[in-house]
């Protein structure tokens, strides 16, 4: 039995990662859409890696606990790649956030109960939970998004009331990011580790939703034009990124929030785009 990557949604970012930390493991691809896993199977396939497919609905539990059954079917745990989530122009607040605050924190939970030993688990995050402001969450907030059972977050008065999707979405990002702090300390125990990068615009077809939304295309076309970087960034430059966290020179690093967005948040609290 080999080692697995369990990688969840089939999209760039996560072909990307895949490619560059999954070299000689068996590669479990699981998507909402059984059609986008079977054309990145096909991909990564036919540039040599070992593949199978399966179907996810991270909104449930008993969903993810299949997909942990079939992972642990095939070998060792050794990571996993979670990229899948919806973006405010895609879903409504509620669904939204069933899928990325409540789905992330049923994945940590399973996951971390067979992680193996030396194992290593990225979630994609966002820079739009760091244009929150600081104070945005009290410290009772913060500690209950982090270490509530999955399904008390959504009875959560600050979760249970939002209706605005952008909203939603930072407030689930940001939860992603403290539940791997928590996270860490869990998977420590089993000699394994977790960490979140908060990407910027990344060009992907969520990015694209965004871009060419009619709410939200214009605020983020400028952010890209005033960034620092005045670009948006590319799957590989997060594969690479998450190839030093998987690999042996990123074994210090757990619990940690990594912002790669080109300098967007930066502008946005110091620079051009900051709100006036």
């Amino acid at each position: 039995m080999k080692d697995v990557m369990v990688v969840i949604g089939s999209g760039s970012i996560a072909q990307a990662i895949a490619r560059r930390v999954s070299v000689g493991k068996h590669i479990l691809l699981a998507d909402i859409k059984t059609e986008n896993a079977r054309q990145a199977e096909n991909t990564l396939s036919r540039a040599g890696f070992v593949v199978s497919t399966t179907t996810v609905d991270v909104s449930s539990r008993q969903s993810v606990q299949a997909l942990v059954k079939s992972a642990c079917a095939l070998g060792e745990i050794k990571g996993v790649i979670h990229t899948a989530g919806l973006s405010p122009s895609q879903a409504k607040a509620q669904d939204l956030l069933r899928v990325d605050l409540y789905g992330t924190a049923v994945l940590f939970e399973e996951f971390g109960n067979v992680i193996a030993r030396g194992g290593s688990c990225v979630v994609i995050g966002s820079q739009s939970s760091h244009r929150l402001a600081v104070d945005a969450l009290t410290q009772a907030q913060a500690d209950a998004l982090a270490t509530l059972p999955p399904e008390d977050l959504l009875k959560l008065p600050l979760v249970k009331d939002i209706e605005d999707s952008l909203y939603a979405y930072q407030i689930a990002k940001r939860c992603n990011a403290l539940r791997v702090m928590s996270e860490a300390v869990k998977w420590g125990k089993r000699g394994a580790r977790i960490n979140c990068i908060s990407a910027g615009i990344i060009f992907t077809p969520l990015a694209y939703d965004e871009l060419n939304s009619a709410e939200r295309g214009e605020f983020y076309r400028n952010m890209l034009d005033k960034s620092p970087a005045g670009r948006g960034g590319t799957p590989d430059e997060i594969g690479a990124l998450a190839e030093f966290l998987f690999g042996p020179n990123g074994t210090y690093v757990t619990g940690s929030d990594l912002l790669i967005d080109g300098g967007a948040t930066a502008s946005y609290k110091y620079g051009e785009l900051r709100p006036q």
